[in-house]
């Protein structure tokens, strides 16, 4: 649903047995994980979107101000993103999402889209406020946010659980 409004251009492939016609972005598209949950999305959506770049950006939260720090942020690119897609799996509290929608905006993206899995009405509530310009789309909302600001009953960390850590 999050992609079905790209741009695309006809485009003919060829393939071992002849030309097939296909579609291309027709806009420079960039993929934006957030580190590190966000990489278990970034490979399904690189095959759905194979033309997009991938830029990773790293937040890990503070457990005890729940707020996002910042570890790694890539080089400002150039050209800049007609369409950025932020991807993280859980939107709890909405801190990193915030955070990493305004670096992609600083980028000069010129639309940024929040894809995840899960989140918490906090967290949509928190993100549509500060960035009421940016289309949220998730799987499922599930009920509230704990004293840790983990999403209720939710699924846990969703990096811990994809990298058994």
């Amino acid at each position: 649903e999050a992609t079905a409004d790209i741009p695309t251009t006809p485009k003919t492939v060829e393939t071992p047995l002849g030309p097939c016609e296909g579609i291309e972005l027709s806009s420079r598209t960039s993929l934006v994980p957030v580190l590190r949950a966000g990489l278990g999305m970034t490979e399904a959506l690189s095959r759905l979107l194979p033309e997009a770049d991938i830029r990773h950006l790293g937040y890990a939260r503070n457990e005890t101000t729940l707020e996002p720090e910042i570890y790694y942020s890539p080089a400002t690119p150039n050209p800049a993103p007609d369409l950025a897609l932020v991807l993280d799996p859980m939107l709890a509290t909405g801190g990193s999402a915030c955070d990493a929608v305004q670096v992609v905006k600083e980028w000069g993206a010129t639309e940024v889209r929040f894809l995840g899995i899960l989140g918490a009405p906090e967290g949509v509530e928190k993100l549509s406020a500060t960035h009421p310009d940016v289309a949220i789309f998730l799987c499922g909302i599930d009920h509230q946010l704990n004293e840790k600001g983990y999403i209720l009953p939710g699924l846990g960390d969703a990096g811990d659980r994809q990298f058994s850590t």
